[in-house]
């Protein structure tokens, strides 16, 4: 099991400040021999990516994806512009590299940045593929983002249900991914800033094995993101670890007002 460890950090909003407290972790799970997940989790911008095509390809396209992320948060402003402009660049680095040239090496990239360029400060979640970014607020669960995959496409156009979609034989084909084609563009949701607020940014190696009411369950029981992250991680594994799983684990809290909250929505 890796060493995992919470990170805070208080931040300055409009019209007041943030503690923020954070942990991340990765695994090869118990069925792959290689760990195509990458994971970036700094303030502002906390991204998970699960990469596919070949037995190396899939890897170096998480990674120089989340490079390129990595890029974008050290030069200090993250803005969809900034994040479109360097998904083009890790498309050409993905197709340049000589290990991952077939044209499904390519990976799904999912997470959360804080906005504090305007009047009030917003998350705002980014998406591509079926990596996921969960809510949790005032006890309710919400996963934020919506796959892109077959399946997901299939149940809202009530060809499929919730249910049969969890066992589906096309479960793992998504149908947009950074890398096999020459651009792509995220899909972005604003989210008010609420203290008490949690977010789970994870790699679909979670949902294979955990719940929407299980990922629920081990975050109840655990207020550190590092002890939360780490119990999901081992439920997990015992639940068969079928695929690398990836988490990120984000607490938001207000510093400089009385916890509130409200039911989830974007705004």
């Amino acid at each position: 099991m890796p060493e995992v460890s919470t990170q805070s950090q208080r931040v300055r909003i409009p019209h007041g400040a943030l503690d923020l407290s954070w942990a991340a972790v990765t695994d090869t799970g118990r069925r792959r021999e290689v760990n195509q997940d990458a994971v970036f989790a700094d303030f502002p911008l906390f991204v998970v990516a699960d990469g596919m095509g070949g037995h190396v390809g899939g890897e170096i396209a998480s990674a120089t994806t989340i490079a390129r992320m990595r890029g974008v948060a050290d030069a200090g402003t993250v803005t969809p512009k900034a994040i479109e402009k360097a998904l083009l660049r890790a498309v050409k680095d993905i197709a340049a590299h000589p290990d991952a040239t077939d044209d499904g090496t390519g990976t799904t990239l999912t997470g959360v940045y804080l906005d504090t360029s305007g009047e009030a400060a917003h998350w705002v979640t980014l998406n591509i593929g079926d990596s996921r970014v969960y809510l949790v607020r005032d006890g309710s669960i919400v996963q934020v983002t919506t796959d892109h995959s077959v399946v997901q496409e299939l149940v809202a156009s009530g060809r499929l249900s919730p249910e049969e979609a969890e066992n589906h034989p096309y479960g793992n084909v998504i149908t947009r991914a950074v890398g096999p084609s020459d651009s792509v563009t995220p899909d972005y949701v604003r989210l008010d800033v609420v203290s008490g607020d949690r977010f789970v940014i994870c790699s679909d190696g979670l949902t294979k094995e955990l719940t929407d009411y299980g990922i629920r369950h081990f975050l109840d029981e655990n207020e550190d993101p590092a002890a939360a992250a780490t119990a999901m991680l081992a439920a997990a594994l015992e639940n068969g670890g079928r695929d690398n799983i990836t988490i990120i684990v984000l607490d938001v809290v207000d510093a400089s007002a009385p916890a509130t909250g409200s039911s989830p929505a974007a705004t």
